[in-house]
């Protein structure tokens, strides 16, 4: 069968099933988060409280199960592809340095969902349960929500760029020169903008209600903006005038 030969090698089924988990995971795992920053939040700030309380409990919670283990197993497949082709990607190579900008962006977002949203959201979630059941609200709650909500956005914003190197790394890197030492340039710019945002998400740069947190995480559609303009910066800045 084809499918098993050369099974482990670079082209062979190993990795064409892993590209496709990896995709089939990461289609769901992206889909869910559009959901929830694009439809749920938006919704939820026009319902009243007992009907939030019981979509975040009847529904919120279902998907947070499809959410995190389809993050989960999107980081998986992918670690198993480096592992079949990761020799092909060197980050001296136009290919390579796009590959590891978008695994960057990819594993950033998989921590967010198991160290910050999910562990918030559950406490989210068993305050509503509580106060369904006749109980107090957990005072933590409030804050939680906040910390799940920001981490969320930033997973978004962070979205668009990284499907960006997924797709640029085998259809278009190709026609660009090896970095070089101007490798080092796009580098600083691309970690810059990465740990700047990420830290801002995690209120370690002003607290939760930064300026830039408010003006790019407060409203989903300056999300989706700044991941453009994010997006933008690194194509036309990094690869068509430093790479070039």
């Amino acid at each position: 069968m084809q499918l098993f030969d050369h099974f482990s090698g670079v082209t062979g089924g190993l990795h064409f099933l892993t590209r496709y988990a990896h995709v089939l995971f990461g289609v769901t795992w992206v889909g869910l988060l559009y959901f929830f920053n694009f439809v749920q939040v938006p919704a939820f700030a026009e319902m009243e409280a007992q009907a939030r309380s019981e979509a975040l409990r009847k529904i919120t919670s279902r998907a947070l199960w499809w959410f995190r283990w389809a993050a989960a197993l999107t980081m998986a497949s992918g670690i198993v592809m480096w592992g079949l082709a990761g020799s092909d990607y060197k980050p001296s190579t136009s290919s390579g340095l796009s590959i590891l900008f978008g695994s960057i962006l990819g594993l950033t977002m998989g921590g967010n969902v198991w160290m910050v949203i999910w562990p918030n959201q559950r406490i989210n979630i068993a305050s509503a349960e509580a106060v369904a059941a006749g109980g107090q609200a957990d005072p933590a709650a409030a804050g939680a929500a906040k910390a799940a909500g920001r981490a969320s956005r930033v997973n978004a914003f962070f979205s668009i760029p990284m499907l960006f190197f997924m797709l640029f790394t085998s259809h278009f890197s190709g026609y660009f020169s090896e970095p070089g030492g101007a490798g080092a340039i796009v580098w600083v710019l691309f970690l810059g903008i990465w740990g700047f945002a990420e830290l801002s998400a995690l209120g370690k740069i002003g607290g939760y209600d930064s300026a830039f947190c408010k003006l790019v995480f407060d409203d989903h559609r300056k999300t989706i903006y700044a991941g453009l303009i994010f997006t933008a910066i690194m194509y036309f800045i990094g690869w068509e005038l430093i790479i070039g």
